[in-house]
């Protein structure tokens, strides 16, 4: 007895900071206004002990071809799981083609990348995995360095039910930790819930982001919910926002092979906006007041403008948005109510590799290995 107690003292002073993994199914925690409106696979459930699994690999440099990146290269937690560049770095040292988007609130979600092609979380993660420009390894090979570790087997084993690491198991277990990505904390849900009182120019900057401009009826808006509106900040559409007349990147056409998609791309969300520069697909725009410029004053006309861009002014008969300098950073005022300090911080979210090596246990939470 007296063996068995020091054992469990030295487990739990090991695992103070992390204690064992709790086990069983994984309740979503969100406002009830960001709505129900998401799918699991029914092969993928969410548990939690998948989700930790997944946060283990989206940290794990192992499922790299050199052992140097892993997701959380170019989605950095404290940059709200952006990188801060216009185009990530692989482990072949070239660039990627386009921007890493934020990954809050995939939960809602169904179609991913900015052009949609990927259908769901698990089928987005292959191409990260893969890609040569990215972390370059194929997934039998992840699978199989994941396999040659102590580490491994048993996590998957205690949430898939076998320890037979499959590459498939993988992005199941990646997908199940990003659905937990939930930011819902910030100034703005805040003001929604009643308990933050926004000041006198995040108000108007709430107001004119949200309203679509009608200079007839003197109603001045910054046309930004239009594509931006309701809680979570995004509409899962594809629109061009008028950076260039004759797109460099064909965007959404490059999926459909439709002319009407050119340079059209997914609306991403602006929470914690302020946290992800640089803007746009190619991370033209370092500040958001480039990004208000540019919608104010520089949209370039093309066969597939957004028509509700193209429409927006705020004076009868004017030809762009026409903001004053004020209203502008009204707008930026309430962008920065979109940033979730928690959401960054959050310890449920952060690399679990330091606890690991100080011994946390694939184990459920109360329960003890026999001896």
């Amino acid at each position: 007895m007296l063996g068995l107690f020091l054992l469990l003292a030295v487990t739990q002073s090991k695992e103070s900071s992390d204690p064992p993994i709790e086990t069983g199914p994984y309740e979503f925690s969100y406002p009830s206004n960001f709505g129900n409106r998401f799918t699991i696979p029914a092969n993928n459930p969410m548990t939690k002990q998948g989700v930790h699994l997944g946060r283990m690999l989206f940290y794990e440099k192992k499922l790299s071809v050199d052992n140097s990146m892993n997701c959380a290269t170019c989605h950095q937690q404290q940059l709200a799981f952006t990188d801060g560049k216009a185009f990530s770095v692989g482990v072949d040292g070239t660039q990627t083609n386009r921007s890493s988007m934020s990954i809050a609130n995939l939960l809602w979600v169904r179609q991913f990348f900015w052009d949609g092609r990927a259908k769901g979380l698990e089928e987005q993660a292959i191409t990260p995995l893969t890609d040569a420009h990215e972390m370059g390894q194929p997934l039998e090979e992840s699978a199989k360095k994941l396999q040659q570790t102590s580490v491994y087997p048993p996590w998957f084993k205690l949430a898939f039910g076998s320890d037979t690491i499959t590459g498939e198991r993988i992005t199941m277990a990646l997908a199940q930790f990003e659905r937990t990505l939930i930011s819902s904390n910030s100034r703005y849900d805040q003001y929604l819930a009643g308990t933050y009182q926004p000041t006198e120019q995040e108000k108007r900057g709430h107001d004119l982001f949200m309203t679509h401009p009608v200079p007839e009826q003197n109603l001045r808006g910054a046309n930004c919910g239009d594509c931006h509106g309701g809680y979570k900040t995004f509409m899962e559409f594809y629109h061009n926002n008028g950076l260039e007349a004759e797109p460099k990147d064909l965007g959404r056409e490059k999926i459909t092979k439709r002319g009407n998609d050119r340079g059209r791309f997914r609306v991403p969300t602006l929470r914690n906006i302020a946290l992800t520069a640089p803007y746009m697909h190619d991370g033209r725009f370092k500040t958001l007041e480039e990004v208000l410029d540019h919608y104010n004053d520089h949209i370039q006309p093309s066969a597939t403008l957004a028509p509700l861009i193209i429409e927006a002014t705020n004076e009868v008969g004017g030809k762009s948005l026409l903001l004053t300098p004020q209203e502008k950073q009204d707008v930026i005022a309430f962008l920065h109510m979109l940033t979730d300090s928690t959401f960054i911080t959050d310890p449920r979210f952060s690399d679990p590799h330091p606890q690991i090596a100080n011994g946390v246990k694939p184990e459920a939470k109360g329960k003890t290995k026999k001896k």
